[in-house]
């Protein structure tokens, strides 16, 4: 609750799915309001449940790491029964939550589980555990829109879902510079030390991918000017501004860059509202016509 940057960074993917459901199914603003404020309950309480279980998996390493060794398993504020016993609540809200989706929708969501819990296990074996994250945290691009619409719209949500996790890959790179060489010590690995020097031309790129694949979801889903102009365009320029101004040697400069990944989120998510609102607009005025 302290840092509520993973919960925003959890929510936007659900919001720019459910969103560009609404707009290309033209469906009421109250069902779209009312499933943003589900997801949102649902990332806060997720986000946190993921918090626990990277936590009990890291406890020995967090003890490495300047940043963490004061998080309360790694300290030995709380114990491990009491942080499972404390998950068992999270999970169960989560799962009450989940449950007021269709059936469809409560499949889909409940078959990402493996992911959260596989996600900390990864930076033991793999320099590539900021991919598994961006598998688990964007589940929501797809989640969304089949909470809209009965089914997963796959031509649409797939290229948002794809593009957010190479979104997912540049925002956690950065954030992993802050304990490079703590990782080090502690045997961890991470997209930052595998790319090292490269960090940022090879993040350029996959910036250059999120916008690619959020241009294509757009045209897929028919969307109109605003998208473009707000949700593509300023995406971009927050994009080449955080890769321009990062300084990957010094921790409070990539704190500062990864928490602004809040802000493109919304800059996202502003440009589909535009469209949808507008759109909704419109057909009011043609039904009171």
């Amino acid at each position: 609750m302290d840092k509520p940057i993973g919960t925003w960074l959890l929510f936007w993917p659900c919001a720019w799915s459910i969103t560009m459901a609404a707009y290309s199914a033209a469906l009421p603003v109250g069902t779209w309001a009312y499933n943003l404020a589900l997801f949102g309950t649902g990332a806060l309480v997720m986000r946190g449940a993921g918090c626990t279980i990277n936590d009990m998996w890291d406890k020995d390493i967090d003890k490495k790491v300047d940043r963490t060794k004061l998080r309360p398993l790694a300290s030995g504020e709380v114990t491990p029964f009491q942080a499972l016993s404390f998950l068992g609540v999270q999970l169960s809200v989560g799962l009450g939550i989940l449950t007021q989706l269709n059936l469809y929708s409560i499949a889909l969501g409940a078959s990402s589980l493996s992911l959260v819990v596989l996600y900390p296990l990864m930076k033991r074996i793999t320099y590539w555990p900021q991919f598994v994250l961006g598998l688990a945290f964007n589940w929501g691009a797809l989640l969304g829109s089949s909470a809209m619409l009965g089914v997963c719209d796959w031509g649409v949500a797939l290229p948002l879902y794809v593009g957010s996790v190479a979104w997912t890959i540049v925002y956690d790179t950065i954030y992993a510079h802050q304990d490079k060489s703590d990782d080090i010590h502690a045997g961890v690995k991470s997209t930052a030390l595998l790319f090292g020097e490269n960090t940022r031309p090879i993040l350029t790129g996959f910036s250059a991918s999120f916008i690619s694949l959020l241009t294509l979801a757009g045209y897929l889903n028919h969307q109109s000017l605003p998208f473009y102009l707000i949700s593509v365009g300023g995406s971009a320029m927050h994009l080449l501004w955080q890769l321009r101004t990062a300084d990957l040697e010094t921790r409070e400069s990539c704190w500062k860059v990864f928490k602004s990944n809040r802000d493109l989120g919304a800059i996202v998510w502003l440009g589909m509202v535009t469209d949808y609102l507008v759109a909704a607009g419109s057909a009011g005025a043609l039904i009171a016509a």
